[in-house]
């Protein structure tokens, strides 16, 4: 199906968030749509998706002009979109969750829709148990899901909004065959990113946006540089961690083991020193969430001692964990970092501790402005939170951080964020490095966990490796290590 997007204008309050914006899609292509977090794009998306209506301009499908205003009716003129943490219902299975959104009928026939799943899920190879719960289900698996929902609901353009973040690298790949079938199927696809490498695979053009407008339109391939020179008028270079020195071991772990749903970690001996970084790695679900969850106090241990700076803390409640500076940064910004509905003020707030029964409103709105400043933060002090993009949400999360901190735990720390952004976030970490913080942090993208890693600890089939320094290890290696294939060299302690 051919989009066509013609001088869409879209305003909120004093920001221009797309201004006249004209874009066309082929039918049977796969296009990019590339920008620094803010530069309009979720909001384009948003718009052709029926999320939010435009001030103005059109939108055209297969030649005839369509109005809507809701995403159902989008769906209803073929247009869906796979938000970056996909629209499911995380109690209910996978079949229900398959079935969700399906109308017309008085009784639904799950043996049809199931019928209708497996042959949907077989074309693409995707491996779905139907009786699962979602909760269970990694983002990669969620999205897979999510793509199947919308295929039997007749979508014929397909959004996916920054979807390679927080997926393997295996999943990535089955995503990227599944939009490769679709485009040979004539559906149009509309890919949202931040990562160059996926849009030059991928993708047949791209159009890059810059402060709520097109500022170059290219065919793939195309020079990276060309690209980052567009969004960013200037060349970007990553931030250097020197490697960590110290012999103080911040955090220890001994005898740890964690239940999770579906599987078990046990980690025999940890020790993390003062200033040092440590990559966790492995497929999505391999148990690095339930290792950061463990050492922020966040989830009991079945058995074994935590010791921060030689300090017993196994038995300690969560906010004794933030008392003696252990901070936590989740992946899922809206649902547990951030709360909807407030604003960054608002946050600032629940922050400050209560030594009173007021609140000091002149101290907190002081305190907010200097944090939007000082963490270049796109927004207001009453803007509301999830009106910000992924790259503002990820800043505010940061800012909100106390400092000092003795262990910082992150997951995703650049999920959904623009290459600038996520130089930034990676110069602020290093910043709290060298004044003696410790990172745990657990990223699908081998490249960041390459690059700023002291060590790393390898997630594969239930099993967690020693820490491996990271000058014994290549990408390559790293990405075997994962799958099972390639046993690291054994690590210095």
């Amino acid at each position: 199906m051919k989009v066509e997007l013609h001088h869409i204008t879209k305003r909120f309050s004093q920001v221009l968030a797309n201004d006249r914006i004209s874009l066309t899609v082929e039918a049977g292509s796969i296009h990019g749509l590339l920008g620094e977090n803010g530069a309009g794009k979720s909001t384009l998306v948003k718009i052709l998706s029926g999320f939010i209506a435009p001030d103005t301009g059109e939108i055209w499908l297969d030649g005839q002009p369509v109005k809507y205003r809701t995403p159902a009716g989008a769906i209803a003129a073929g247009v869906g979109m796979l938000h970056q943490d996909p629209l499911d219902f995380p109690p209910l299975d996978v079949l229900d969750n398959f079935i969700a959104g399906k109308t017309g009928q008085w009784l639904l026939d799950r043996q049809a829709a199931k019928r209708e799943f497996l042959q949907l899920a077989a074309q693409f190879n995707f491996q779905l148990d139907i009786h699962e719960p979602v909760a269970n289900l990694t983002v990669g698996e969620r999205q897979q899901l999510e793509i199947l929902r919308l295929l039997s609901l007749g979508v014929n353009t397909l959004i996916l909004d920054e979807p390679t973040t927080g997926i393997s690298a295996s999943q990535k790949h089955a995503l990227f065959e599944a939009l490769k079938v679709l485009a040979q199927q004539g559906k149009s696809i509309i890919f949202v990113s931040h990562k160059l490498e996926d849009v030059e695979i991928l993708c047949d053009r791209v159009t890059v946006m810059k402060q709520g407008q097109v500022v170059g339109r290219e065919p793939i391939p195309c020079p990276a540089a060309k690209l980052v020179a567009m969004m960013f008028d200037r060349e970007l270079a990553p931030p250097v961690k020197p490697p960590t020195v110290r012999a103080e071991p911040m955090l220890e772990l001994q005898g740890i083991v964690l239940n999770g749903d579906r599987l078990t970690v046990a980690i025999d001996q940890l020790s993390v020193q003062k200033g040092e970084v440590i990559g966790l790695a492995g497929l999505e679900g391999s148990g690095q969430r339930l290792l950061l969850l463990c050492c922020a106090g966040l989830l009991a241990p079945q058995s074994g001692k935590i010791l921060l700076d030689s300090q017993d803390i196994t038995q300690a409640s969560y906010k004794e964990y933030l008392n003696i500076g252990i901070g936590y940064s989740p992946a899922d910004r809206l649902r547990e970092g951030l709360i909807g509905g407030l604003s960054i003020q608002d946050h600032f707030t629940l922050r400050q501790p209560q030594k009173s029964f007021f609140i000091d409103r002149k101290t907190i709105a002081k305190a907010t402005q200097e944090a939007i400043a000082l963490f270049n933060i796109k927004g207001r002090p009453q803007t509301p939170v999830e009106r910000l993009s992924g790259g503002n949400q990820q800043r505010t999360q940061l800012a909100l951080l106390p400092v000092p901190l003795n262990l910082l735990l992150m997951e995703h720390p650049t999920r959904g964020l623009d290459i600038e952004s996520a130089l930034w976030v990676w110069q602020q970490l290093i910043a709290r490095c060298e004044g003696g913080t410790s990172i745990l942090f657990a990223s699908s993208d081998l490249d960041e966990i390459m690059q700023y890693s002291d060590r790393i600890l390898v997630f594969s089939g239930g099993q967690v490796s020693p820490p491996i320094p990271t000058s014994q290890l290549t990408v390559e290696q790293l990405g075997q290590a994962i799958g099972g294939k390639f046993t690291p060299l054994q690590p210095q302690t």
